[in-house]
Protein backbone atom coordinates (compact mmCIF):
# COMPACT_ATOMS: atom_id res chain seq x y z
CA UNK A 1 0.00 0.00 0.00
CA UNK A 2 1.32 3.11 -0.86
CA UNK A 3 2.04 6.28 1.43
CA UNK A 4 -0.60 8.68 2.42
CA UNK A 5 -3.06 6.10 1.71
CA UNK A 6 -5.68 5.39 4.43
CA UNK A 7 -6.05 1.68 5.81
CA UNK A 8 -9.56 2.08 6.71
CA UNK A 9 -11.05 5.39 8.32
CA UNK A 10 -13.01 7.25 10.89
CA UNK A 11 -16.49 6.43 10.78
CA UNK A 12 -16.69 3.12 9.03
CA UNK A 13 -17.15 -0.57 10.00
CA UNK A 14 -14.69 -2.94 9.86
CA UNK A 15 -15.54 -6.79 9.49
CA UNK A 16 -11.54 -7.69 9.43
CA UNK A 17 -8.45 -6.90 11.42
CA UNK A 18 -5.61 -5.76 10.22
CA UNK A 19 -1.67 -7.23 10.71
CA UNK A 20 0.90 -4.72 9.93
CA UNK A 21 3.92 -6.53 8.26
CA UNK A 22 6.13 -4.00 7.21
CA UNK A 23 5.89 0.03 7.55
CA UNK A 24 4.99 2.50 9.84
CA UNK A 25 0.94 3.85 9.76
CA UNK A 26 -0.46 6.76 11.79
CA UNK A 27 -3.38 6.09 13.84
CA UNK A 28 -5.73 9.29 14.09
CA UNK A 29 -8.60 10.66 15.47
CA UNK A 30 -10.17 13.45 13.82
CA UNK A 31 -11.80 16.50 15.36
CA UNK A 32 -14.68 18.84 14.32
CA UNK A 33 -12.65 21.73 12.97
CA UNK A 34 -10.44 19.52 11.15
CA UNK A 35 -7.51 19.03 12.95
CA UNK A 36 -5.94 15.54 13.19
CA UNK A 37 -4.52 13.92 16.54
CA UNK A 38 -2.33 11.25 15.54
CA UNK A 39 -3.18 8.75 18.97
CA UNK A 40 -0.55 6.10 18.21
CA UNK A 41 2.37 4.99 15.46
CA UNK A 42 1.78 1.54 14.54
CA UNK A 43 4.85 -0.59 14.06
CA UNK A 44 5.25 -4.36 12.43
CA UNK A 45 3.40 -6.32 14.43
CA UNK A 46 0.72 -4.05 14.97
CA UNK A 47 -3.20 -5.34 15.14
CA UNK A 48 -5.39 -2.42 13.83
CA UNK A 49 -9.21 -2.28 13.17
CA UNK A 50 -10.47 -4.97 15.33
CA UNK A 51 -13.81 -5.88 13.79
CA UNK A 52 -17.30 -3.99 15.05
CA UNK A 53 -20.20 -5.00 15.80
CA UNK A 54 -23.93 -4.22 15.49
CA UNK A 55 -22.96 -1.30 13.04
CA UNK A 56 -21.10 0.22 15.34
CA UNK A 57 -18.54 2.63 13.47
CA UNK A 58 -14.71 3.28 13.88
CA UNK A 59 -13.69 5.74 15.78
CA UNK A 60 -10.20 6.26 14.58
CA UNK A 61 -8.71 6.06 11.03
CA UNK A 62 -5.10 4.70 9.97
CA UNK A 63 -2.98 6.39 7.67
CA UNK A 64 0.83 4.75 5.63
CA UNK A 65 3.27 6.86 6.58
CA UNK A 66 5.18 4.62 4.44
CA UNK A 67 5.25 1.87 2.08
CA UNK A 68 3.32 -1.06 4.23
CA UNK A 69 2.29 -4.76 3.92
CA UNK A 70 -0.59 -5.56 5.93
CA UNK A 71 -2.44 -9.24 6.25
CA UNK A 72 -6.20 -8.57 6.26
CA UNK A 73 -7.94 -10.87 8.21
CA UNK A 74 -11.94 -11.09 7.61
CA UNK A 75 -13.96 -11.76 10.73
CA UNK A 76 -15.57 -14.69 9.81
CA UNK A 77 -11.91 -16.53 9.08
CA UNK A 78 -10.50 -14.77 12.06
CA UNK A 79 -13.46 -16.55 14.36
CA UNK A 80 -13.07 -19.87 12.94
CA UNK A 81 -9.19 -19.55 13.46
CA UNK A 82 -10.11 -17.94 17.25
CA UNK A 83 -12.09 -21.30 18.20
CA UNK A 84 -9.52 -23.85 16.91
CA UNK A 85 -6.58 -21.79 18.69
CA UNK A 86 -7.25 -20.47 21.83
CA UNK A 87 -3.35 -19.39 21.79
CA UNK A 88 -3.77 -17.26 18.97
CA UNK A 89 -6.68 -15.54 21.07
CA UNK A 90 -3.94 -14.75 23.93
CA UNK A 91 -1.17 -13.63 21.06
CA UNK A 92 -3.91 -11.14 19.64
CA UNK A 93 -4.74 -10.01 22.97
CA UNK A 94 -1.14 -9.40 24.40
CA UNK A 95 -0.44 -7.13 20.81
CA UNK A 96 -3.96 -5.39 21.55
CA UNK A 97 -2.76 -4.75 24.81
CA UNK A 98 0.64 -3.85 23.94
CA UNK A 99 -0.87 -0.89 22.05
CA UNK A 100 -3.22 0.27 23.76
CA UNK A 101 -0.28 0.56 26.76
CA UNK A 102 1.33 2.73 24.19
CA UNK A 103 -1.58 4.90 23.55
CA UNK A 104 -2.53 6.02 27.23
CA UNK A 105 0.98 6.75 27.81
CA UNK A 106 1.24 8.75 24.73
CA UNK A 107 -2.01 10.36 25.90
CA UNK A 108 -0.89 11.05 29.60
CA UNK A 109 2.39 12.75 27.92
CA UNK A 110 -0.08 15.54 25.63
CA UNK A 111 -1.54 16.03 28.75
CA UNK A 112 1.12 16.45 31.63
CA UNK A 113 4.19 17.00 29.80
CA UNK A 114 5.70 19.96 28.82
CA UNK A 115 6.22 20.66 25.26
CA UNK A 116 9.93 19.51 25.20
CA UNK A 117 9.33 16.46 27.22
CA UNK A 118 6.51 15.67 24.96
CA UNK A 119 8.53 15.72 21.62
CA UNK A 120 11.45 14.18 23.62
CA UNK A 121 9.50 11.27 25.23
CA UNK A 122 7.93 10.76 21.46
CA UNK A 123 11.16 10.52 19.83
CA UNK A 124 12.81 8.17 22.93
CA UNK A 125 9.65 5.96 22.22
CA UNK A 126 9.38 5.49 18.69
CA UNK A 127 13.45 5.10 18.74
CA UNK A 128 13.13 2.17 21.10
CA UNK A 129 10.11 0.44 19.97
CA UNK A 130 12.05 0.74 16.42
CA UNK A 131 15.48 -0.66 17.78
CA UNK A 132 13.63 -3.16 20.15
CA UNK A 133 13.06 -5.32 16.51
CA UNK A 134 16.16 -6.09 16.48
CA UNK A 135 17.56 -7.18 19.66
CA UNK A 136 21.23 -6.70 19.70
CA UNK A 137 21.65 -4.05 17.10
CA UNK A 138 23.10 -0.97 19.03
CA UNK A 139 22.27 1.38 16.43
CA UNK A 140 21.79 5.02 17.69
CA UNK A 141 20.62 6.40 14.17
CA UNK A 142 17.43 5.85 12.22
CA UNK A 143 15.18 6.81 9.59
CA UNK A 144 11.77 8.24 11.00
CA UNK A 145 9.00 8.59 8.21
CA UNK A 146 7.83 11.54 9.94
CA UNK A 147 7.15 15.53 9.32
CA UNK A 148 7.54 18.29 11.91
CA UNK A 149 3.44 18.45 11.30
CA UNK A 150 2.95 15.33 12.30
CA UNK A 151 5.57 15.20 15.51
CA UNK A 152 2.57 17.94 16.30
CA UNK A 153 0.03 16.31 15.23
CA UNK A 154 1.36 13.61 18.03
CA UNK A 155 2.31 15.97 20.74
CA UNK A 156 -0.19 18.35 20.25
CA UNK A 157 1.75 21.53 19.27
CA UNK A 158 1.94 23.70 16.70
CA UNK A 159 4.81 23.33 13.34
CA UNK A 160 7.14 26.35 14.83
CA UNK A 161 6.67 24.68 18.32
CA UNK A 162 7.88 21.64 17.41
CA UNK A 163 10.56 23.11 15.47
CA UNK A 164 11.59 25.46 17.91
CA UNK A 165 11.78 22.34 20.57
CA UNK A 166 13.87 20.11 17.94
CA UNK A 167 16.32 23.42 17.57
CA UNK A 168 17.06 23.53 21.04
CA UNK A 169 17.40 19.41 21.55
CA UNK A 170 19.76 19.66 18.64
CA UNK A 171 21.69 22.49 20.47
CA UNK A 172 21.55 21.13 23.50
CA UNK A 173 23.88 18.27 22.02
CA UNK A 174 20.70 15.34 22.86
CA UNK A 175 19.20 14.88 19.81
CA UNK A 176 19.77 15.49 15.69
CA UNK A 177 16.45 15.08 13.60
CA UNK A 178 17.09 16.49 10.18
CA UNK A 179 15.25 15.37 6.83
CA UNK A 180 13.07 12.95 8.54
CA UNK A 181 16.33 11.15 10.07
CA UNK A 182 16.72 10.89 14.19
CA UNK A 183 20.32 10.41 15.83
CA UNK A 184 20.43 9.72 19.40
CA UNK A 185 23.13 12.31 20.96
CA UNK A 186 23.20 11.63 24.28
CA UNK A 187 20.36 9.04 25.53
CA UNK A 188 20.39 9.70 29.08
CA UNK A 189 20.06 12.88 28.93
CA UNK A 190 17.28 11.89 26.75
CA UNK A 191 15.31 9.80 29.17
CA UNK A 192 15.68 12.41 31.62
CA UNK A 193 14.27 15.19 29.15
CA UNK A 194 11.29 12.71 28.84
CA UNK A 195 10.58 11.87 32.22
CA UNK A 196 10.91 8.22 31.26
CA UNK A 197 10.46 5.65 34.07
CA UNK A 198 12.05 2.75 33.90
CA UNK A 199 8.91 0.38 33.83
CA UNK A 200 7.86 2.32 31.15
CA UNK A 201 10.86 2.48 28.95
CA UNK A 202 10.75 -1.75 29.00
CA UNK A 203 7.31 -2.19 27.85
CA UNK A 204 8.51 -0.52 25.01
CA UNK A 205 10.32 -3.85 24.32
CA UNK A 206 7.90 -6.31 24.62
Amino acid sequence: MPVGRDLFRFGETSKSIFNLLSGWVAIYTLLEDGRRQIVHFALPGAVMAVPTSNGAKISYGAQALTEVVVSVIPNTMLTTVLKDDPEVSMRLASRLARDISVAYDHMTSIGRRTARARVAYLLLELFTRHRAQWPGNHIEEMAIPLTQEQIGDATGLTFVHVNRVLSTLRKDKIVHFHYRRLRILDPDRLIEVAGVDAQTAMSWFE
